[in-house]
């Protein structure tokens, strides 16, 4: 049965502590529904209510898009090894692009990742379990470093021009405002 809160508990922080996955889900009223999976160690808890993730280059950036006209966001953890468990965090979500006054101090949190684009802060209105015993269950190997080769080979000027082709609007033609708040 699932059960709501309204924070975390220091047993979902440790939870969330331990994933090497996670799952992010946003839209605007008249978009598609956008749900990407995330690693790479890219999301910090900061208080009971909010957490960050730092948003590395991608093929798309529907997230940004979205958040910029509705905010809202959910973010989704699987237990994919020991006892099963689904753990959502609902709420709404800004963006921090590197020229935004918040970005120093929110990118102080990461270990700095090549391609970093943004930073998602989403203060949490909502925290649900649900079983998650229909959920297989994996053995985590390792991480990928294809996404950080790529971004290094790309360098700084390469990824600005990627986001300037590839990361200006959404799939529903929603800006994203990246080249006018990074550049």
């Amino acid at each position: 049965m699932a059960k709501q809160f309204s924070e975390l508990s220091e047993r979902w922080i440790q939870f969330i502590s331990e994933q090497k996955l996670f799952f992010v889900g946003t839209a605007t009223d008249t978009s598609r529904v956008n749900i990407s999976p995330k690693g790479m160690d890219s999301l910090r808890v900061i208080n009971n209510n909010r957490v960050a993730w730092l948003n590395v280059t991608g093929s798309g950036n529907e997230t940004s898009a979205h958040v910029q006209v509705n905010p809202r966001m959910t973010i989704m953890f699987c237990a994919f090894d020991g006892p099963p468990l689904i753990l959502r965090l609902y709420g709404t979500a800004k963006v921090i692009h590197q020229n935004d006054a918040e970005w120093d101090e929110l990118y102080s949190l990461f270990k700095p990742l090549p391609g970093a684009r943004q930073i998602f802060d989403l203060a949490i209105d909502l925290v649900q379990t649900s079983c998650g015993m229909a959920v297989p269950t994996y053995n985590y190997v390792e991480d990928r470093e294809l996404l950080s080769d790529w971004a290094i080979s790309k360098g700084k000027e390469g990824i600005q021009l990627y986001w300037e082709e590839k990361n200006q609007l959404s799939m529903d033609s929603i800006p994203s405002n990246i080249m006018e708040k990074n550049t």
